[in-house]
Protein backbone atom coordinates (compact mmCIF):
# COMPACT_ATOMS: atom_id res chain seq x y z
CA UNK A 1 0.00 0.00 0.00
CA UNK A 2 1.21 3.67 -0.42
CA UNK A 3 1.91 5.08 2.66
CA UNK A 4 0.74 8.38 3.29
CA UNK A 5 4.12 9.98 3.96
CA UNK A 6 7.05 8.32 2.23
CA UNK A 7 10.25 7.85 4.27
CA UNK A 8 13.29 10.07 3.79
CA UNK A 9 14.97 7.57 1.78
CA UNK A 10 12.17 7.30 -0.58
CA UNK A 11 13.43 11.02 -1.52
CA UNK A 12 16.78 10.39 -1.74
CA UNK A 13 16.06 7.23 -4.12
CA UNK A 14 13.59 9.32 -5.86
CA UNK A 15 16.59 12.42 -6.64
CA UNK A 16 19.27 9.53 -7.36
CA UNK A 17 16.51 7.92 -10.25
CA UNK A 18 15.87 11.21 -12.03
CA UNK A 19 19.67 12.15 -11.84
CA UNK A 20 19.99 8.32 -13.39
CA UNK A 21 17.40 8.53 -16.38
CA UNK A 22 18.77 12.06 -16.95
CA UNK A 23 21.78 10.94 -18.15
CA UNK A 24 20.33 8.67 -20.56
CA UNK A 25 20.23 10.80 -23.49
CA UNK A 26 23.64 12.09 -23.56
CA UNK A 27 25.26 8.19 -23.17
CA UNK A 28 23.27 7.07 -25.61
CA UNK A 29 24.28 9.83 -28.35
CA UNK A 30 27.69 8.02 -27.53
CA UNK A 31 26.91 4.88 -29.02
CA UNK A 32 27.03 4.40 -33.23
CA UNK A 33 24.30 2.26 -33.68
CA UNK A 34 20.62 2.03 -35.61
CA UNK A 35 18.17 2.87 -32.53
CA UNK A 36 16.52 -0.10 -32.02
CA UNK A 37 19.24 -1.96 -32.09
CA UNK A 38 20.61 0.46 -29.49
CA UNK A 39 17.78 0.39 -27.12
CA UNK A 40 17.60 -3.53 -27.15
CA UNK A 41 21.68 -3.69 -26.32
CA UNK A 42 20.72 -0.89 -23.68
CA UNK A 43 17.40 -2.89 -22.53
CA UNK A 44 19.48 -5.91 -22.15
CA UNK A 45 22.49 -5.41 -20.27
CA UNK A 46 20.21 -3.94 -17.70
CA UNK A 47 17.75 -7.47 -17.41
CA UNK A 48 21.29 -9.13 -17.20
CA UNK A 49 22.23 -6.67 -14.12
CA UNK A 50 18.70 -7.77 -12.66
CA UNK A 51 18.72 -11.29 -12.93
CA UNK A 52 20.59 -11.79 -9.81
CA UNK A 53 18.87 -9.62 -7.64
CA UNK A 54 15.20 -10.94 -8.89
CA UNK A 55 17.09 -14.61 -8.37
CA UNK A 56 17.89 -13.51 -4.61
CA UNK A 57 14.80 -12.04 -4.50
CA UNK A 58 12.59 -14.57 -5.59
CA UNK A 59 14.22 -17.35 -2.86
CA UNK A 60 13.09 -14.71 -0.24
CA UNK A 61 9.63 -14.92 -1.55
CA UNK A 62 6.45 -16.91 0.63
CA UNK A 63 4.46 -19.47 -2.01
CA UNK A 64 1.78 -17.12 -2.38
CA UNK A 65 3.47 -14.22 -3.99
CA UNK A 66 5.13 -16.86 -6.00
CA UNK A 67 1.79 -18.20 -7.07
CA UNK A 68 0.48 -15.11 -7.68
CA UNK A 69 3.35 -14.20 -10.06
CA UNK A 70 1.73 -16.43 -12.55
CA UNK A 71 -1.32 -15.40 -12.09
CA UNK A 72 -2.76 -14.31 -15.79
CA UNK A 73 -3.45 -10.93 -14.78
CA UNK A 74 0.12 -10.67 -13.14
CA UNK A 75 1.34 -12.21 -16.95
CA UNK A 76 -1.20 -9.83 -18.86
CA UNK A 77 -0.21 -6.58 -16.66
CA UNK A 78 4.00 -7.86 -17.21
CA UNK A 79 3.26 -8.23 -20.79
CA UNK A 80 1.72 -4.77 -21.30
CA UNK A 81 4.39 -3.34 -19.27
CA UNK A 82 7.10 -5.39 -21.36
CA UNK A 83 5.58 -3.86 -25.14
CA UNK A 84 5.20 -0.51 -23.39
CA UNK A 85 8.94 0.17 -22.01
CA UNK A 86 9.80 -1.51 -25.74
CA UNK A 87 7.96 1.09 -27.72
CA UNK A 88 8.98 3.45 -25.22
CA UNK A 89 12.88 2.56 -26.05
CA UNK A 90 12.36 1.96 -29.31
CA UNK A 91 10.43 5.35 -30.63
CA UNK A 92 12.64 7.55 -27.67
CA UNK A 93 16.14 6.44 -29.15
CA UNK A 94 14.85 6.43 -32.67
CA UNK A 95 14.17 10.48 -31.97
CA UNK A 96 17.67 11.08 -30.99
CA UNK A 97 18.52 10.34 -34.70
CA UNK A 98 16.29 13.08 -35.67
CA UNK A 99 15.71 15.89 -33.38
CA UNK A 100 18.00 17.64 -31.07
CA UNK A 101 18.65 16.01 -27.71
CA UNK A 102 17.29 19.08 -26.25
CA UNK A 103 13.99 18.46 -28.67
CA UNK A 104 14.34 14.82 -27.43
CA UNK A 105 14.27 15.30 -23.95
CA UNK A 106 11.81 17.94 -23.82
CA UNK A 107 8.94 15.67 -25.65
CA UNK A 108 10.15 12.58 -23.95
CA UNK A 109 9.42 13.77 -20.94
CA UNK A 110 5.99 15.45 -21.64
CA UNK A 111 4.27 12.45 -20.24
CA UNK A 112 2.88 14.09 -16.81
CA UNK A 113 0.89 16.18 -19.22
CA UNK A 114 -0.48 12.98 -21.19
CA UNK A 115 -1.19 11.74 -17.95
CA UNK A 116 -3.24 14.94 -16.64
CA UNK A 117 -4.93 14.64 -20.23
CA UNK A 118 -5.84 10.77 -19.15
CA UNK A 119 -7.36 11.44 -16.03
CA UNK A 120 -9.18 14.35 -17.48
CA UNK A 121 -10.64 12.15 -20.25
CA UNK A 122 -10.95 8.42 -18.36
CA UNK A 123 -12.35 10.61 -15.35
CA UNK A 124 -15.63 11.62 -17.44
CA UNK A 125 -16.36 7.57 -17.91
CA UNK A 126 -14.98 5.42 -15.69
CA UNK A 127 -15.88 5.63 -11.59
CA UNK A 128 -13.01 5.72 -10.01
CA UNK A 129 -10.74 7.57 -11.82
CA UNK A 130 -9.39 10.88 -9.90
CA UNK A 131 -10.52 14.09 -12.06
CA UNK A 132 -7.38 16.12 -12.40
CA UNK A 133 -6.96 19.31 -9.85
CA UNK A 134 -7.82 22.71 -11.96
CA UNK A 135 -4.06 23.77 -11.14
CA UNK A 136 -3.11 20.53 -13.13
CA UNK A 137 -5.47 21.16 -16.04
CA UNK A 138 -3.65 24.68 -16.17
CA UNK A 139 0.05 23.55 -16.09
CA UNK A 140 -1.11 20.78 -18.53
CA UNK A 141 -2.70 23.52 -20.53
CA UNK A 142 0.68 25.69 -20.44
CA UNK A 143 2.78 22.61 -20.82
CA UNK A 144 0.77 21.84 -24.61
CA UNK A 145 0.90 25.47 -25.38
CA UNK A 146 4.79 25.63 -25.09
CA UNK A 147 5.17 22.25 -27.30
CA UNK A 148 3.20 23.48 -29.79
CA UNK A 149 5.39 26.46 -29.80
CA UNK A 150 8.31 24.71 -29.90
CA UNK A 151 7.80 22.83 -32.81
CA UNK A 152 8.16 26.02 -34.61
CA UNK A 153 12.03 25.54 -34.49
CA UNK A 154 11.40 22.83 -37.16
CA UNK A 155 14.75 23.25 -39.03
CA UNK A 156 17.01 24.43 -35.86
CA UNK A 157 20.40 22.98 -36.05
CA UNK A 158 21.99 21.50 -32.66
CA UNK A 159 25.56 19.97 -33.14
CA UNK A 160 25.17 17.49 -35.80
CA UNK A 161 21.00 17.13 -35.36
CA UNK A 162 18.38 18.83 -37.02
CA UNK A 163 14.71 19.67 -35.29
CA UNK A 164 12.47 17.89 -37.20
CA UNK A 165 8.79 17.24 -37.10
CA UNK A 166 9.75 13.33 -37.32
CA UNK A 167 11.82 13.31 -34.54
CA UNK A 168 9.61 15.48 -32.31
CA UNK A 169 7.12 13.03 -32.80
CA UNK A 170 8.85 9.93 -31.85
CA UNK A 171 9.66 11.66 -28.87
CA UNK A 172 6.30 12.50 -28.13
CA UNK A 173 4.98 8.52 -28.58
CA UNK A 174 8.17 7.81 -26.20
CA UNK A 175 6.25 9.55 -23.43
CA UNK A 176 2.80 8.12 -24.98
CA UNK A 177 3.86 4.50 -24.38
CA UNK A 178 5.44 5.07 -21.04
CA UNK A 179 3.12 6.43 -19.42
CA UNK A 180 1.76 2.36 -19.50
CA UNK A 181 4.88 1.55 -18.61
CA UNK A 182 3.94 3.56 -15.35
CA UNK A 183 0.80 2.34 -15.01
CA UNK A 184 1.32 -1.06 -15.32
CA UNK A 185 4.08 -0.25 -12.37
CA UNK A 186 2.00 1.23 -10.38
CA UNK A 187 -0.87 -2.12 -10.49
CA UNK A 188 1.77 -4.65 -9.72
CA UNK A 189 4.14 -2.77 -7.07
CA UNK A 190 1.80 -2.64 -4.56
CA UNK A 191 2.93 -6.31 -3.69
CA UNK A 192 5.43 -7.09 -6.40
CA UNK A 193 9.10 -7.46 -4.92
CA UNK A 194 10.60 -4.74 -7.16
CA UNK A 195 13.24 -6.64 -8.77
CA UNK A 196 10.89 -9.16 -9.64
CA UNK A 197 9.06 -6.53 -11.41
CA UNK A 198 11.71 -4.87 -13.06
CA UNK A 199 13.80 -8.01 -14.42
CA UNK A 200 10.88 -9.54 -16.74
CA UNK A 201 9.62 -6.34 -17.87
CA UNK A 202 12.98 -5.56 -18.91
CA UNK A 203 14.00 -8.76 -20.20
CA UNK A 204 10.70 -8.81 -22.43
CA UNK A 205 11.44 -5.34 -23.72
CA UNK A 206 14.53 -6.40 -24.82
CA UNK A 207 13.49 -9.39 -26.72
CA UNK A 208 10.59 -7.37 -28.52
CA UNK A 209 12.67 -4.71 -30.26
CA UNK A 210 15.19 -7.49 -31.71
CA UNK A 211 13.22 -8.62 -34.24
CA UNK A 212 12.15 -4.78 -35.29
CA UNK A 213 15.87 -4.64 -35.00
CA UNK A 214 16.27 -7.43 -37.19
CA UNK A 215 13.57 -6.42 -40.19
CA UNK A 216 14.68 -2.75 -40.21
CA UNK A 217 18.23 -2.04 -39.27
CA UNK A 218 21.39 -3.29 -40.78
CA UNK A 219 23.63 -2.77 -38.16
CA UNK A 220 21.65 -6.12 -36.80
CA UNK A 221 23.42 -7.95 -39.40
CA UNK A 222 26.90 -6.73 -38.52
CA UNK A 223 26.63 -7.05 -34.82
CA UNK A 224 23.87 -9.55 -34.09
CA UNK A 225 21.44 -10.35 -30.84
CA UNK A 226 24.49 -9.73 -28.57
CA UNK A 227 26.65 -6.80 -29.99
CA UNK A 228 26.68 -4.90 -26.61
CA UNK A 229 29.79 -6.88 -25.75
CA UNK A 230 32.14 -5.74 -28.96
CA UNK A 231 34.36 -3.65 -26.73
CA UNK A 232 33.57 -0.20 -28.41
CA UNK A 233 30.28 0.02 -27.16
CA UNK A 234 30.62 -1.95 -23.80
CA UNK A 235 31.53 0.40 -20.88
CA UNK A 236 28.91 3.42 -22.52
CA UNK A 237 26.12 0.33 -22.70
CA UNK A 238 27.52 -0.51 -18.63
CA UNK A 239 27.34 2.64 -17.51
CA UNK A 240 23.43 2.82 -18.89
CA UNK A 241 22.70 -0.62 -17.35
CA UNK A 242 23.54 0.75 -14.13
CA UNK A 243 22.92 4.76 -14.02
CA UNK A 244 19.93 4.78 -16.05
CA UNK A 245 18.63 1.00 -16.01
CA UNK A 246 19.51 0.47 -12.20
CA UNK A 247 19.45 3.19 -10.77
CA UNK A 248 17.11 5.59 -12.84
CA UNK A 249 14.06 3.46 -14.05
CA UNK A 250 14.68 0.70 -10.89
CA UNK A 251 14.92 3.75 -8.59
CA UNK A 252 11.25 5.41 -10.06
CA UNK A 253 10.02 1.97 -10.14
CA UNK A 254 10.72 1.52 -6.15
CA UNK A 255 9.26 4.84 -6.07
CA UNK A 256 5.99 3.94 -7.07
CA UNK A 257 4.87 1.93 -4.50
CA UNK A 258 5.23 5.44 -1.90
CA UNK A 259 4.04 8.19 -5.18
CA UNK A 260 1.26 8.31 -7.50
CA UNK A 261 1.89 7.90 -11.47
CA UNK A 262 1.29 11.59 -11.74
CA UNK A 263 4.23 12.43 -9.30
CA UNK A 264 6.53 9.87 -10.71
CA UNK A 265 5.91 10.91 -14.35
CA UNK A 266 6.46 14.95 -13.30
CA UNK A 267 9.32 13.74 -11.89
Amino acid sequence: MTSTKPPLWVWVLLVSAVFGVSSAGTLLQQIELDPLLKASYRLQLTAFVLLPLAVMQWCQQSSEIKAQMFEKRTLLILGLSGLALAMHFGAWVASLKYTTLTHSLLFVTAHPLIVVAGMFAFGMFLAGVRQPTQRELFGAVIGFAGAALTLLDEGTQQGDNTVTLLGDSLALLGALTVVGYIVCGRMLRAWMPIFLYAFPVTFLAAVLLLPASMLLEPDFATYGVFGWLDGSFFLWFLALALIAGLLGHTGLNTCLKYFSPLVISAC
